[in-house]
C-alpha cells in the first residue's frame, strides 16, 4: 500500500478496508465469519452502519476487522485481558511503519539461516521476549512496545501451530515451528489493520470493564475463551490466569446486565453437548435468549482424532 493511499484512508475518505488478524490466534472466528455476519440486527445490515462496536475479547479481532471491511464502524472499543496482544494492537496504531521496518529486519535475519540455526534464533528470541516482561512498563507507551510487538509477531508465526500461550508465571512457552518461508512481515496487511484501527479504543482489562461504554444500540460481541469440551481440548491458556466455569458464569451474569442496557448482544462458544447430550450448561446459564447451534471445524486439541466437525453456539439478544 502507498503512503498517500493510506493517508487518504486515515482522512476518512474511505471507512472500509481489507483487513485480517496480524496474529493467528487460538480459537479465532474466521471460520464462523458468515454465521455471525448473517445474525448481525436487521438495522445493522440494512444501514450498513455501526454507531458504536464493542469488543471485550478481541483475541485476533477476526469479527472487528470482517465489520470494518464490510460496515460504517464510527466507534469502536477493543478489550482483551492479554496485555501483549493490547500491546501489538496498539503498536500497530501508532507507529505501524517503525513496527514493519522491525519485522522486515527479523525476517531477512532468520529466512537466510538454515533450520538448526532458525530454532536457534528462535529459541534465543523467546528468551529475551520473556526477560524482557520482567521490566517492561505496559503502563506507558514508549520505544520499547514497538520491539516487544515484533517479537510477538515472530514468536506466533514461527512457533508451532502459530500459537499464544503462557505458563502460570506468564512466559510464553511454545516450542519451535518447522515452517519453510513463513510471512514474518505481511506490510500490506500491517497497514490494513493500521487503517481498520482509526476510530478504535484499545484496553488492556477485564471484560467488565468495558461496561462503561456499552449503551442503547451498541453492538456488542462477545468471543471468550471457549470452555474446554473436553481435557485434551482444554486451550485456555491465551492468559496465564485462563478462564474457569466461575468465569463463565460471571460473563452470563454480565450478558443479562447489558441486555437491560438494550444493548445488541451476540455470543459465542462451545457447546457441551457435542460430547454429552445432557449437559445444559450453557442452554440454563443463557436461557431467555436465542442459542444456536452452527456447525464448526476446531483445530485446538492436541489429540488430532478429536480435530473436526462440531458444533458451537451462537447466543444472542434479538431477532
Amino acid at each position: 500500500m502507498q503512503k498517500s493511499k493510506l493517508q487518504s484512508l486515515e482522512k476518512g475518505k474511505t471507512h472500509k478496508v481489507e483487513a485480517k488478524p496480524f496474529v493467528k490466534w487460538a480459537g479465532g472466528k474466521t471460520q464462523l465469519l458468515d454465521e455471525l455476519a448473517s445474525r448481525l440486527p436487521f438495522i445493522i445490515k440494512e444501514s450498513k452502519s455501526i454507531e458504536r462496536y464493542v469488543e471485550p475479547f478481541v483475541g485476533g479481532g477476526a469479527f472487528f476487522f470482517y465489520l470494518k471491511g464490510n460496515y460504517e464502524v464510527k466507534e469502536a472499543f477493543l478489550y482483551d485481558i492479554n496485555v501483549e496482544l493490547t500491546v501489538g494492537y496498539k503498536v500497530i496504531q501508532k507507529d505501524v511503519y517503525d513496527l514493519i521496518y522491525q519485522l522486515e529486519k527479523i525476517e531477512k535475519e532468520y529466512l537466510k539461516l538454515p533450520e538448526e540455526e532458525r530454532k536457534k534464533y528462535y529459541y534465543r528470541t523467546r528468551d529475551e521476549y520473556n526477560r524482557q516482561q520482567e521490566t517492561f512498563d505496559y503502563e506507558n507507551y514508549n520505544g520499547d512496545w514497538i520491539k516487544r510487538a515484533a517479537y510477538l509477531i515472530f514468536l506466533n508465526k514461527t512457533c508451532f501451530n502459530g500459537l499464544f500461550r503462557q505458563n502460570k508465571k506468564g512466559k510464553f512457552n511454545v516450542p519451535f515451528g518447522r515452517y519453510k518461508k513463513p510471512t514474518i512481515c505481511d506490510r500490506e496487511n500491517l497497514l490494513n489493520v493500521h487503517v481498520a484501527l482509526n476510530n478504535t479504543h484499545i484496553f488492556a482489562a477485564d471484560f467488565e470493564e468495558s461496561k462503561k461504554f456499552i449503551t442503547e444500540n451498541t453492538l456488542v460481541y462477545f468471543d471468550p475463551p471457549y470452555r474446554p469440551l473436553n481435557e485434551t481440548s482444554n486451550f485456555t491458556s491465551y492468559d496465564k490466569d485462563g478462564f474457569s466455569d466461575e468465569d463463565q458464569i460471571k460473563l452470563s451474569e454480565f450478558y443479562r446486565e447489558m441486555d437491560k442496557r438494550g444493548a445488541f448482544l451476540l455470543l459465542s462458544n462451545s457447546d457441551p453437548k457435542n460430547v454429552d447430550i445432557n449437559d445444559d450448561f450453557f442452554d440454563s446459564l443463557y436461557a431467555g435468549f436465542i442459542i444456536e447451534r452452527v456447525n464448526a471445524k476446531r483445530f485446538i486439541n492436541c489429540d488430532g482424532s478429536k480435530r473436526g466437525d462440531i458444533k458451537e453456539l451462537l447466543i444472542r439478544n434479538y431477532e
